[in-house]
């Protein structure tokens, strides 16, 4: 019932409506955040995964944080650098290259017994209409889901654990996916003014296709109703 409650928030495919923003002392959370590579520096990204089909030449990142909006955020710490990422994978007709910049986070933001791999680079070579995470997935499986298609694990990371909720030291078992404030849902800046007060991002549905979003305020209210 509760996770059914939380469900109802979920918006598919990048479509996403204003929610209002989560209670004063937002929680942290444990999760993958979304970036677009432009002109050589990161930006948290202004659609899903799902719904962002980038252009043969874009870069694409994706880091594991911890926090409770983008503001908090840590951006990839690969550079985003498309020439040095596919120099090695040659043009095709009919494909388009990809470059991705996979940050698996800092030993501090690593689950309990677990140490982030290495960071890496990867160049996705897709059909031209492909998503981001249609790229995502060519180059970086295992990716895991939990039962509300949120993205869990990137390359088998982490092991275990989905979107937890994060405090101080201790981590807290979250039946609830992370936060998304009234901008950053899917990837959207701020509170719909660009003041990038959202909160993390973004799953991928089955496939690796479809992007989940789940709003802290529908968090926040399905936590309240249970109480």
């Amino acid at each position: 019932m509760r996770r059914s409650r939380i469900a109802g928030a979920v918006l598919l495919a990048g479509t996403v409506t204003g929610l209002s923003a989560g209670p004063a002392q937002a929680q942290e959370y444990r999760y993958w955040s979304f970036w677009d590579g432009k002109g050589g520096s990161w930006a948290y990204a202004t659609q899903g995964p799902a719904t962002l089909r980038p252009a043969d030449g874009a870069v694409e990142g994706f880091r594991f944080t911890v926090g409770a909006d983008s503001a908090a955020a840590g951006k990839p710490r690969g550079a985003a650098d498309f020439d040095a990422i596919c120099r090695d994978t040659p043009a095709k007709d009919g494909r388009k290259r990809i470059g991705i910049v996979l940050d698996f986070g800092t030993a501090a933001d690593a689950p309990g017994g677990e140490r982030p791999p290495k960071a890496r680079t990867e160049c996705a070579q897709v059909s031209e209409d492909a998503s981001a995470g249609e790229a995502l997935a060519a180059v970086a499986g295992p990716l895991r889901y939990d039962a509300n298609a949120l993205l869990c694990a990137i390359a088998g990371y982490p092991k275990a654990g989905c979107a937890e909720a994060v405090s101080g030291s201790k981590e807290q078992a979250s039946s609830a996916a992370p936060s998304a404030g009234a901008g950053d849902r899917d990837g959207a800046d701020g509170e719909g003014d660009g003041s990038g007060d959202g909160g993390p991002s973004a799953g991928l549905l089955g496939g690796g296709a479809a992007v989940v979003v789940l709003g802290a305020a529908a968090v926040w209210q399905a936590r309240r109703r249970r109480g």
